[in-house]
């Protein structure tokens, strides 16, 4: 069904009509009081073809102009379509991720299709599978390094939140490893959240490091927990890794600064779990093991499908 969102502003439709009504007669009188009879007596006598082409070109121009008028009062209006009811699933789940951008996050140590990544690379595939799986829930995403960023709002638009997942590059938020501030961040954003709009709040955090910046994650933890915040804590990285040096080839392990002892405690605190990823496999697993604990609940909303015409500086959608 085809609409207008602010029908009344129509009645600005007589304006220029107005305008023009009123202000040509005060012309008009201006013009009278200076007219000499003798002049008028010629003014039909020497009208000529040019007259009646000026007369067309002012009809098209008043015509042009009062459709003008029209499409922008049209545009301000704000024109809607209205479409059939659609179905949108809804979990009364509220679900952050907050992954690490930290300098560390570079090491080159997770194999996908036969070849080497960095561990950003690997949490961009799998998490966003991971986010195309949870239709219904509303999701939102923390980045953290240096200090935690709320790079999504909680939201049902799971496609922006991957988009932006995506985009996330290294070095964004600096270099050092704040999970702390990640967890209060978290925090800030569900605590205010009504307990019928929010029936289960769960942030699942992923790093490869220790906490280097910020408030301690463990206080912060417990905080986490009094709000009914639950945490699903992921360790990513391997635990071997062969590199060339000059004294030849060695085994390093690449996840020699990873604070499990932490991350552990983190979700013991808040009733979550703690997970190792080890390789891209395991990830995988693990983000399909936090579906089937956090699965999600087909309860069917119908909302009216609504599309927005609306062009310019006033557009909404």
């Amino acid at each position: 069904m085809f609409s207008f969102l602010w029908p009344y502003t129509f009645v600005l439709l007589p304006l220029p009509w107005l305008i023009w009504r009123f202000m040509p007669m005060m012309e008009e009188e201006q013009t009278q009081a200076l007219k000499i009879p003798q002049i008028a007596l010629f003014k039909y006598a020497h009208r000529s073809t040019s007259d009646n082409k000026k007369n067309n070109y002012r009809k098209i121009k008043i015509t042009g102009l009062s459709l003008l008028w029209l499409l922008l009062l049209s545009t301000l209006a704000q024109p809607q379509w209205i479409g059939d009811p659609i179905k949108l699933p809804v979990t009364g789940r509220d679900l952050l991720l907050a992954v690490d951008l930290s300098g560390s996050m570079q090491e080159e140590d997770m194999q996908i299709d036969g070849k080497m990544y960095n561990r950003l690379i690997a949490v961009k595939l799998v998490v966003s599978e991971f986010i195309q799986k949870r239709q219904g829930d509303r999701l939102g995403l923390i980045l953290f390094a240096d200090h935690a960023y709320l790079q999504t709002p909680l939201t049902y638009d799971s496609q922006t939140v991957e988009t932006m997942l995506i985009e996330a590059e290294l070095g964004l938020a600096g270099q050092k490893t704040a999970i702390g501030e990640a967890i209060g961040l978290a925090i800030k954003r569900m605590k205010d959240l009504p307990v019928q709009q929010s029936q289960s709040r769960t942030l699942i955090l992923l790093t490869d490091g220790a906490n280097t910046a910020g408030i301690d994650p463990i206080e912060v933890a417990k905080l986490a927990k009094k709000i009914g915040l639950k945490i699903y804590t992921i360790g990513i990285g391997a635990d071997e890794l062969i590199v060339r040096t000059v004294f030849g080839r060695q085994r390093v392990n690449p996840s020699r600064d990873l604070d499990e002892e932490t991350l552990k405690q983190i979700a013991q605190i808040t009733d979550g779990e703690y997970f190792r990823a080890r390789d891209t496999n395991n990830l995988k697993k693990i983000y399909n093991d936090i579906n089937k604990l956090e699965p999600v609940e087909m309860i069917v909303k119908p909302i009216d499908r609504l599309n927005h015409f609306s062009i310019g500086p006033w557009r909404r959608f």
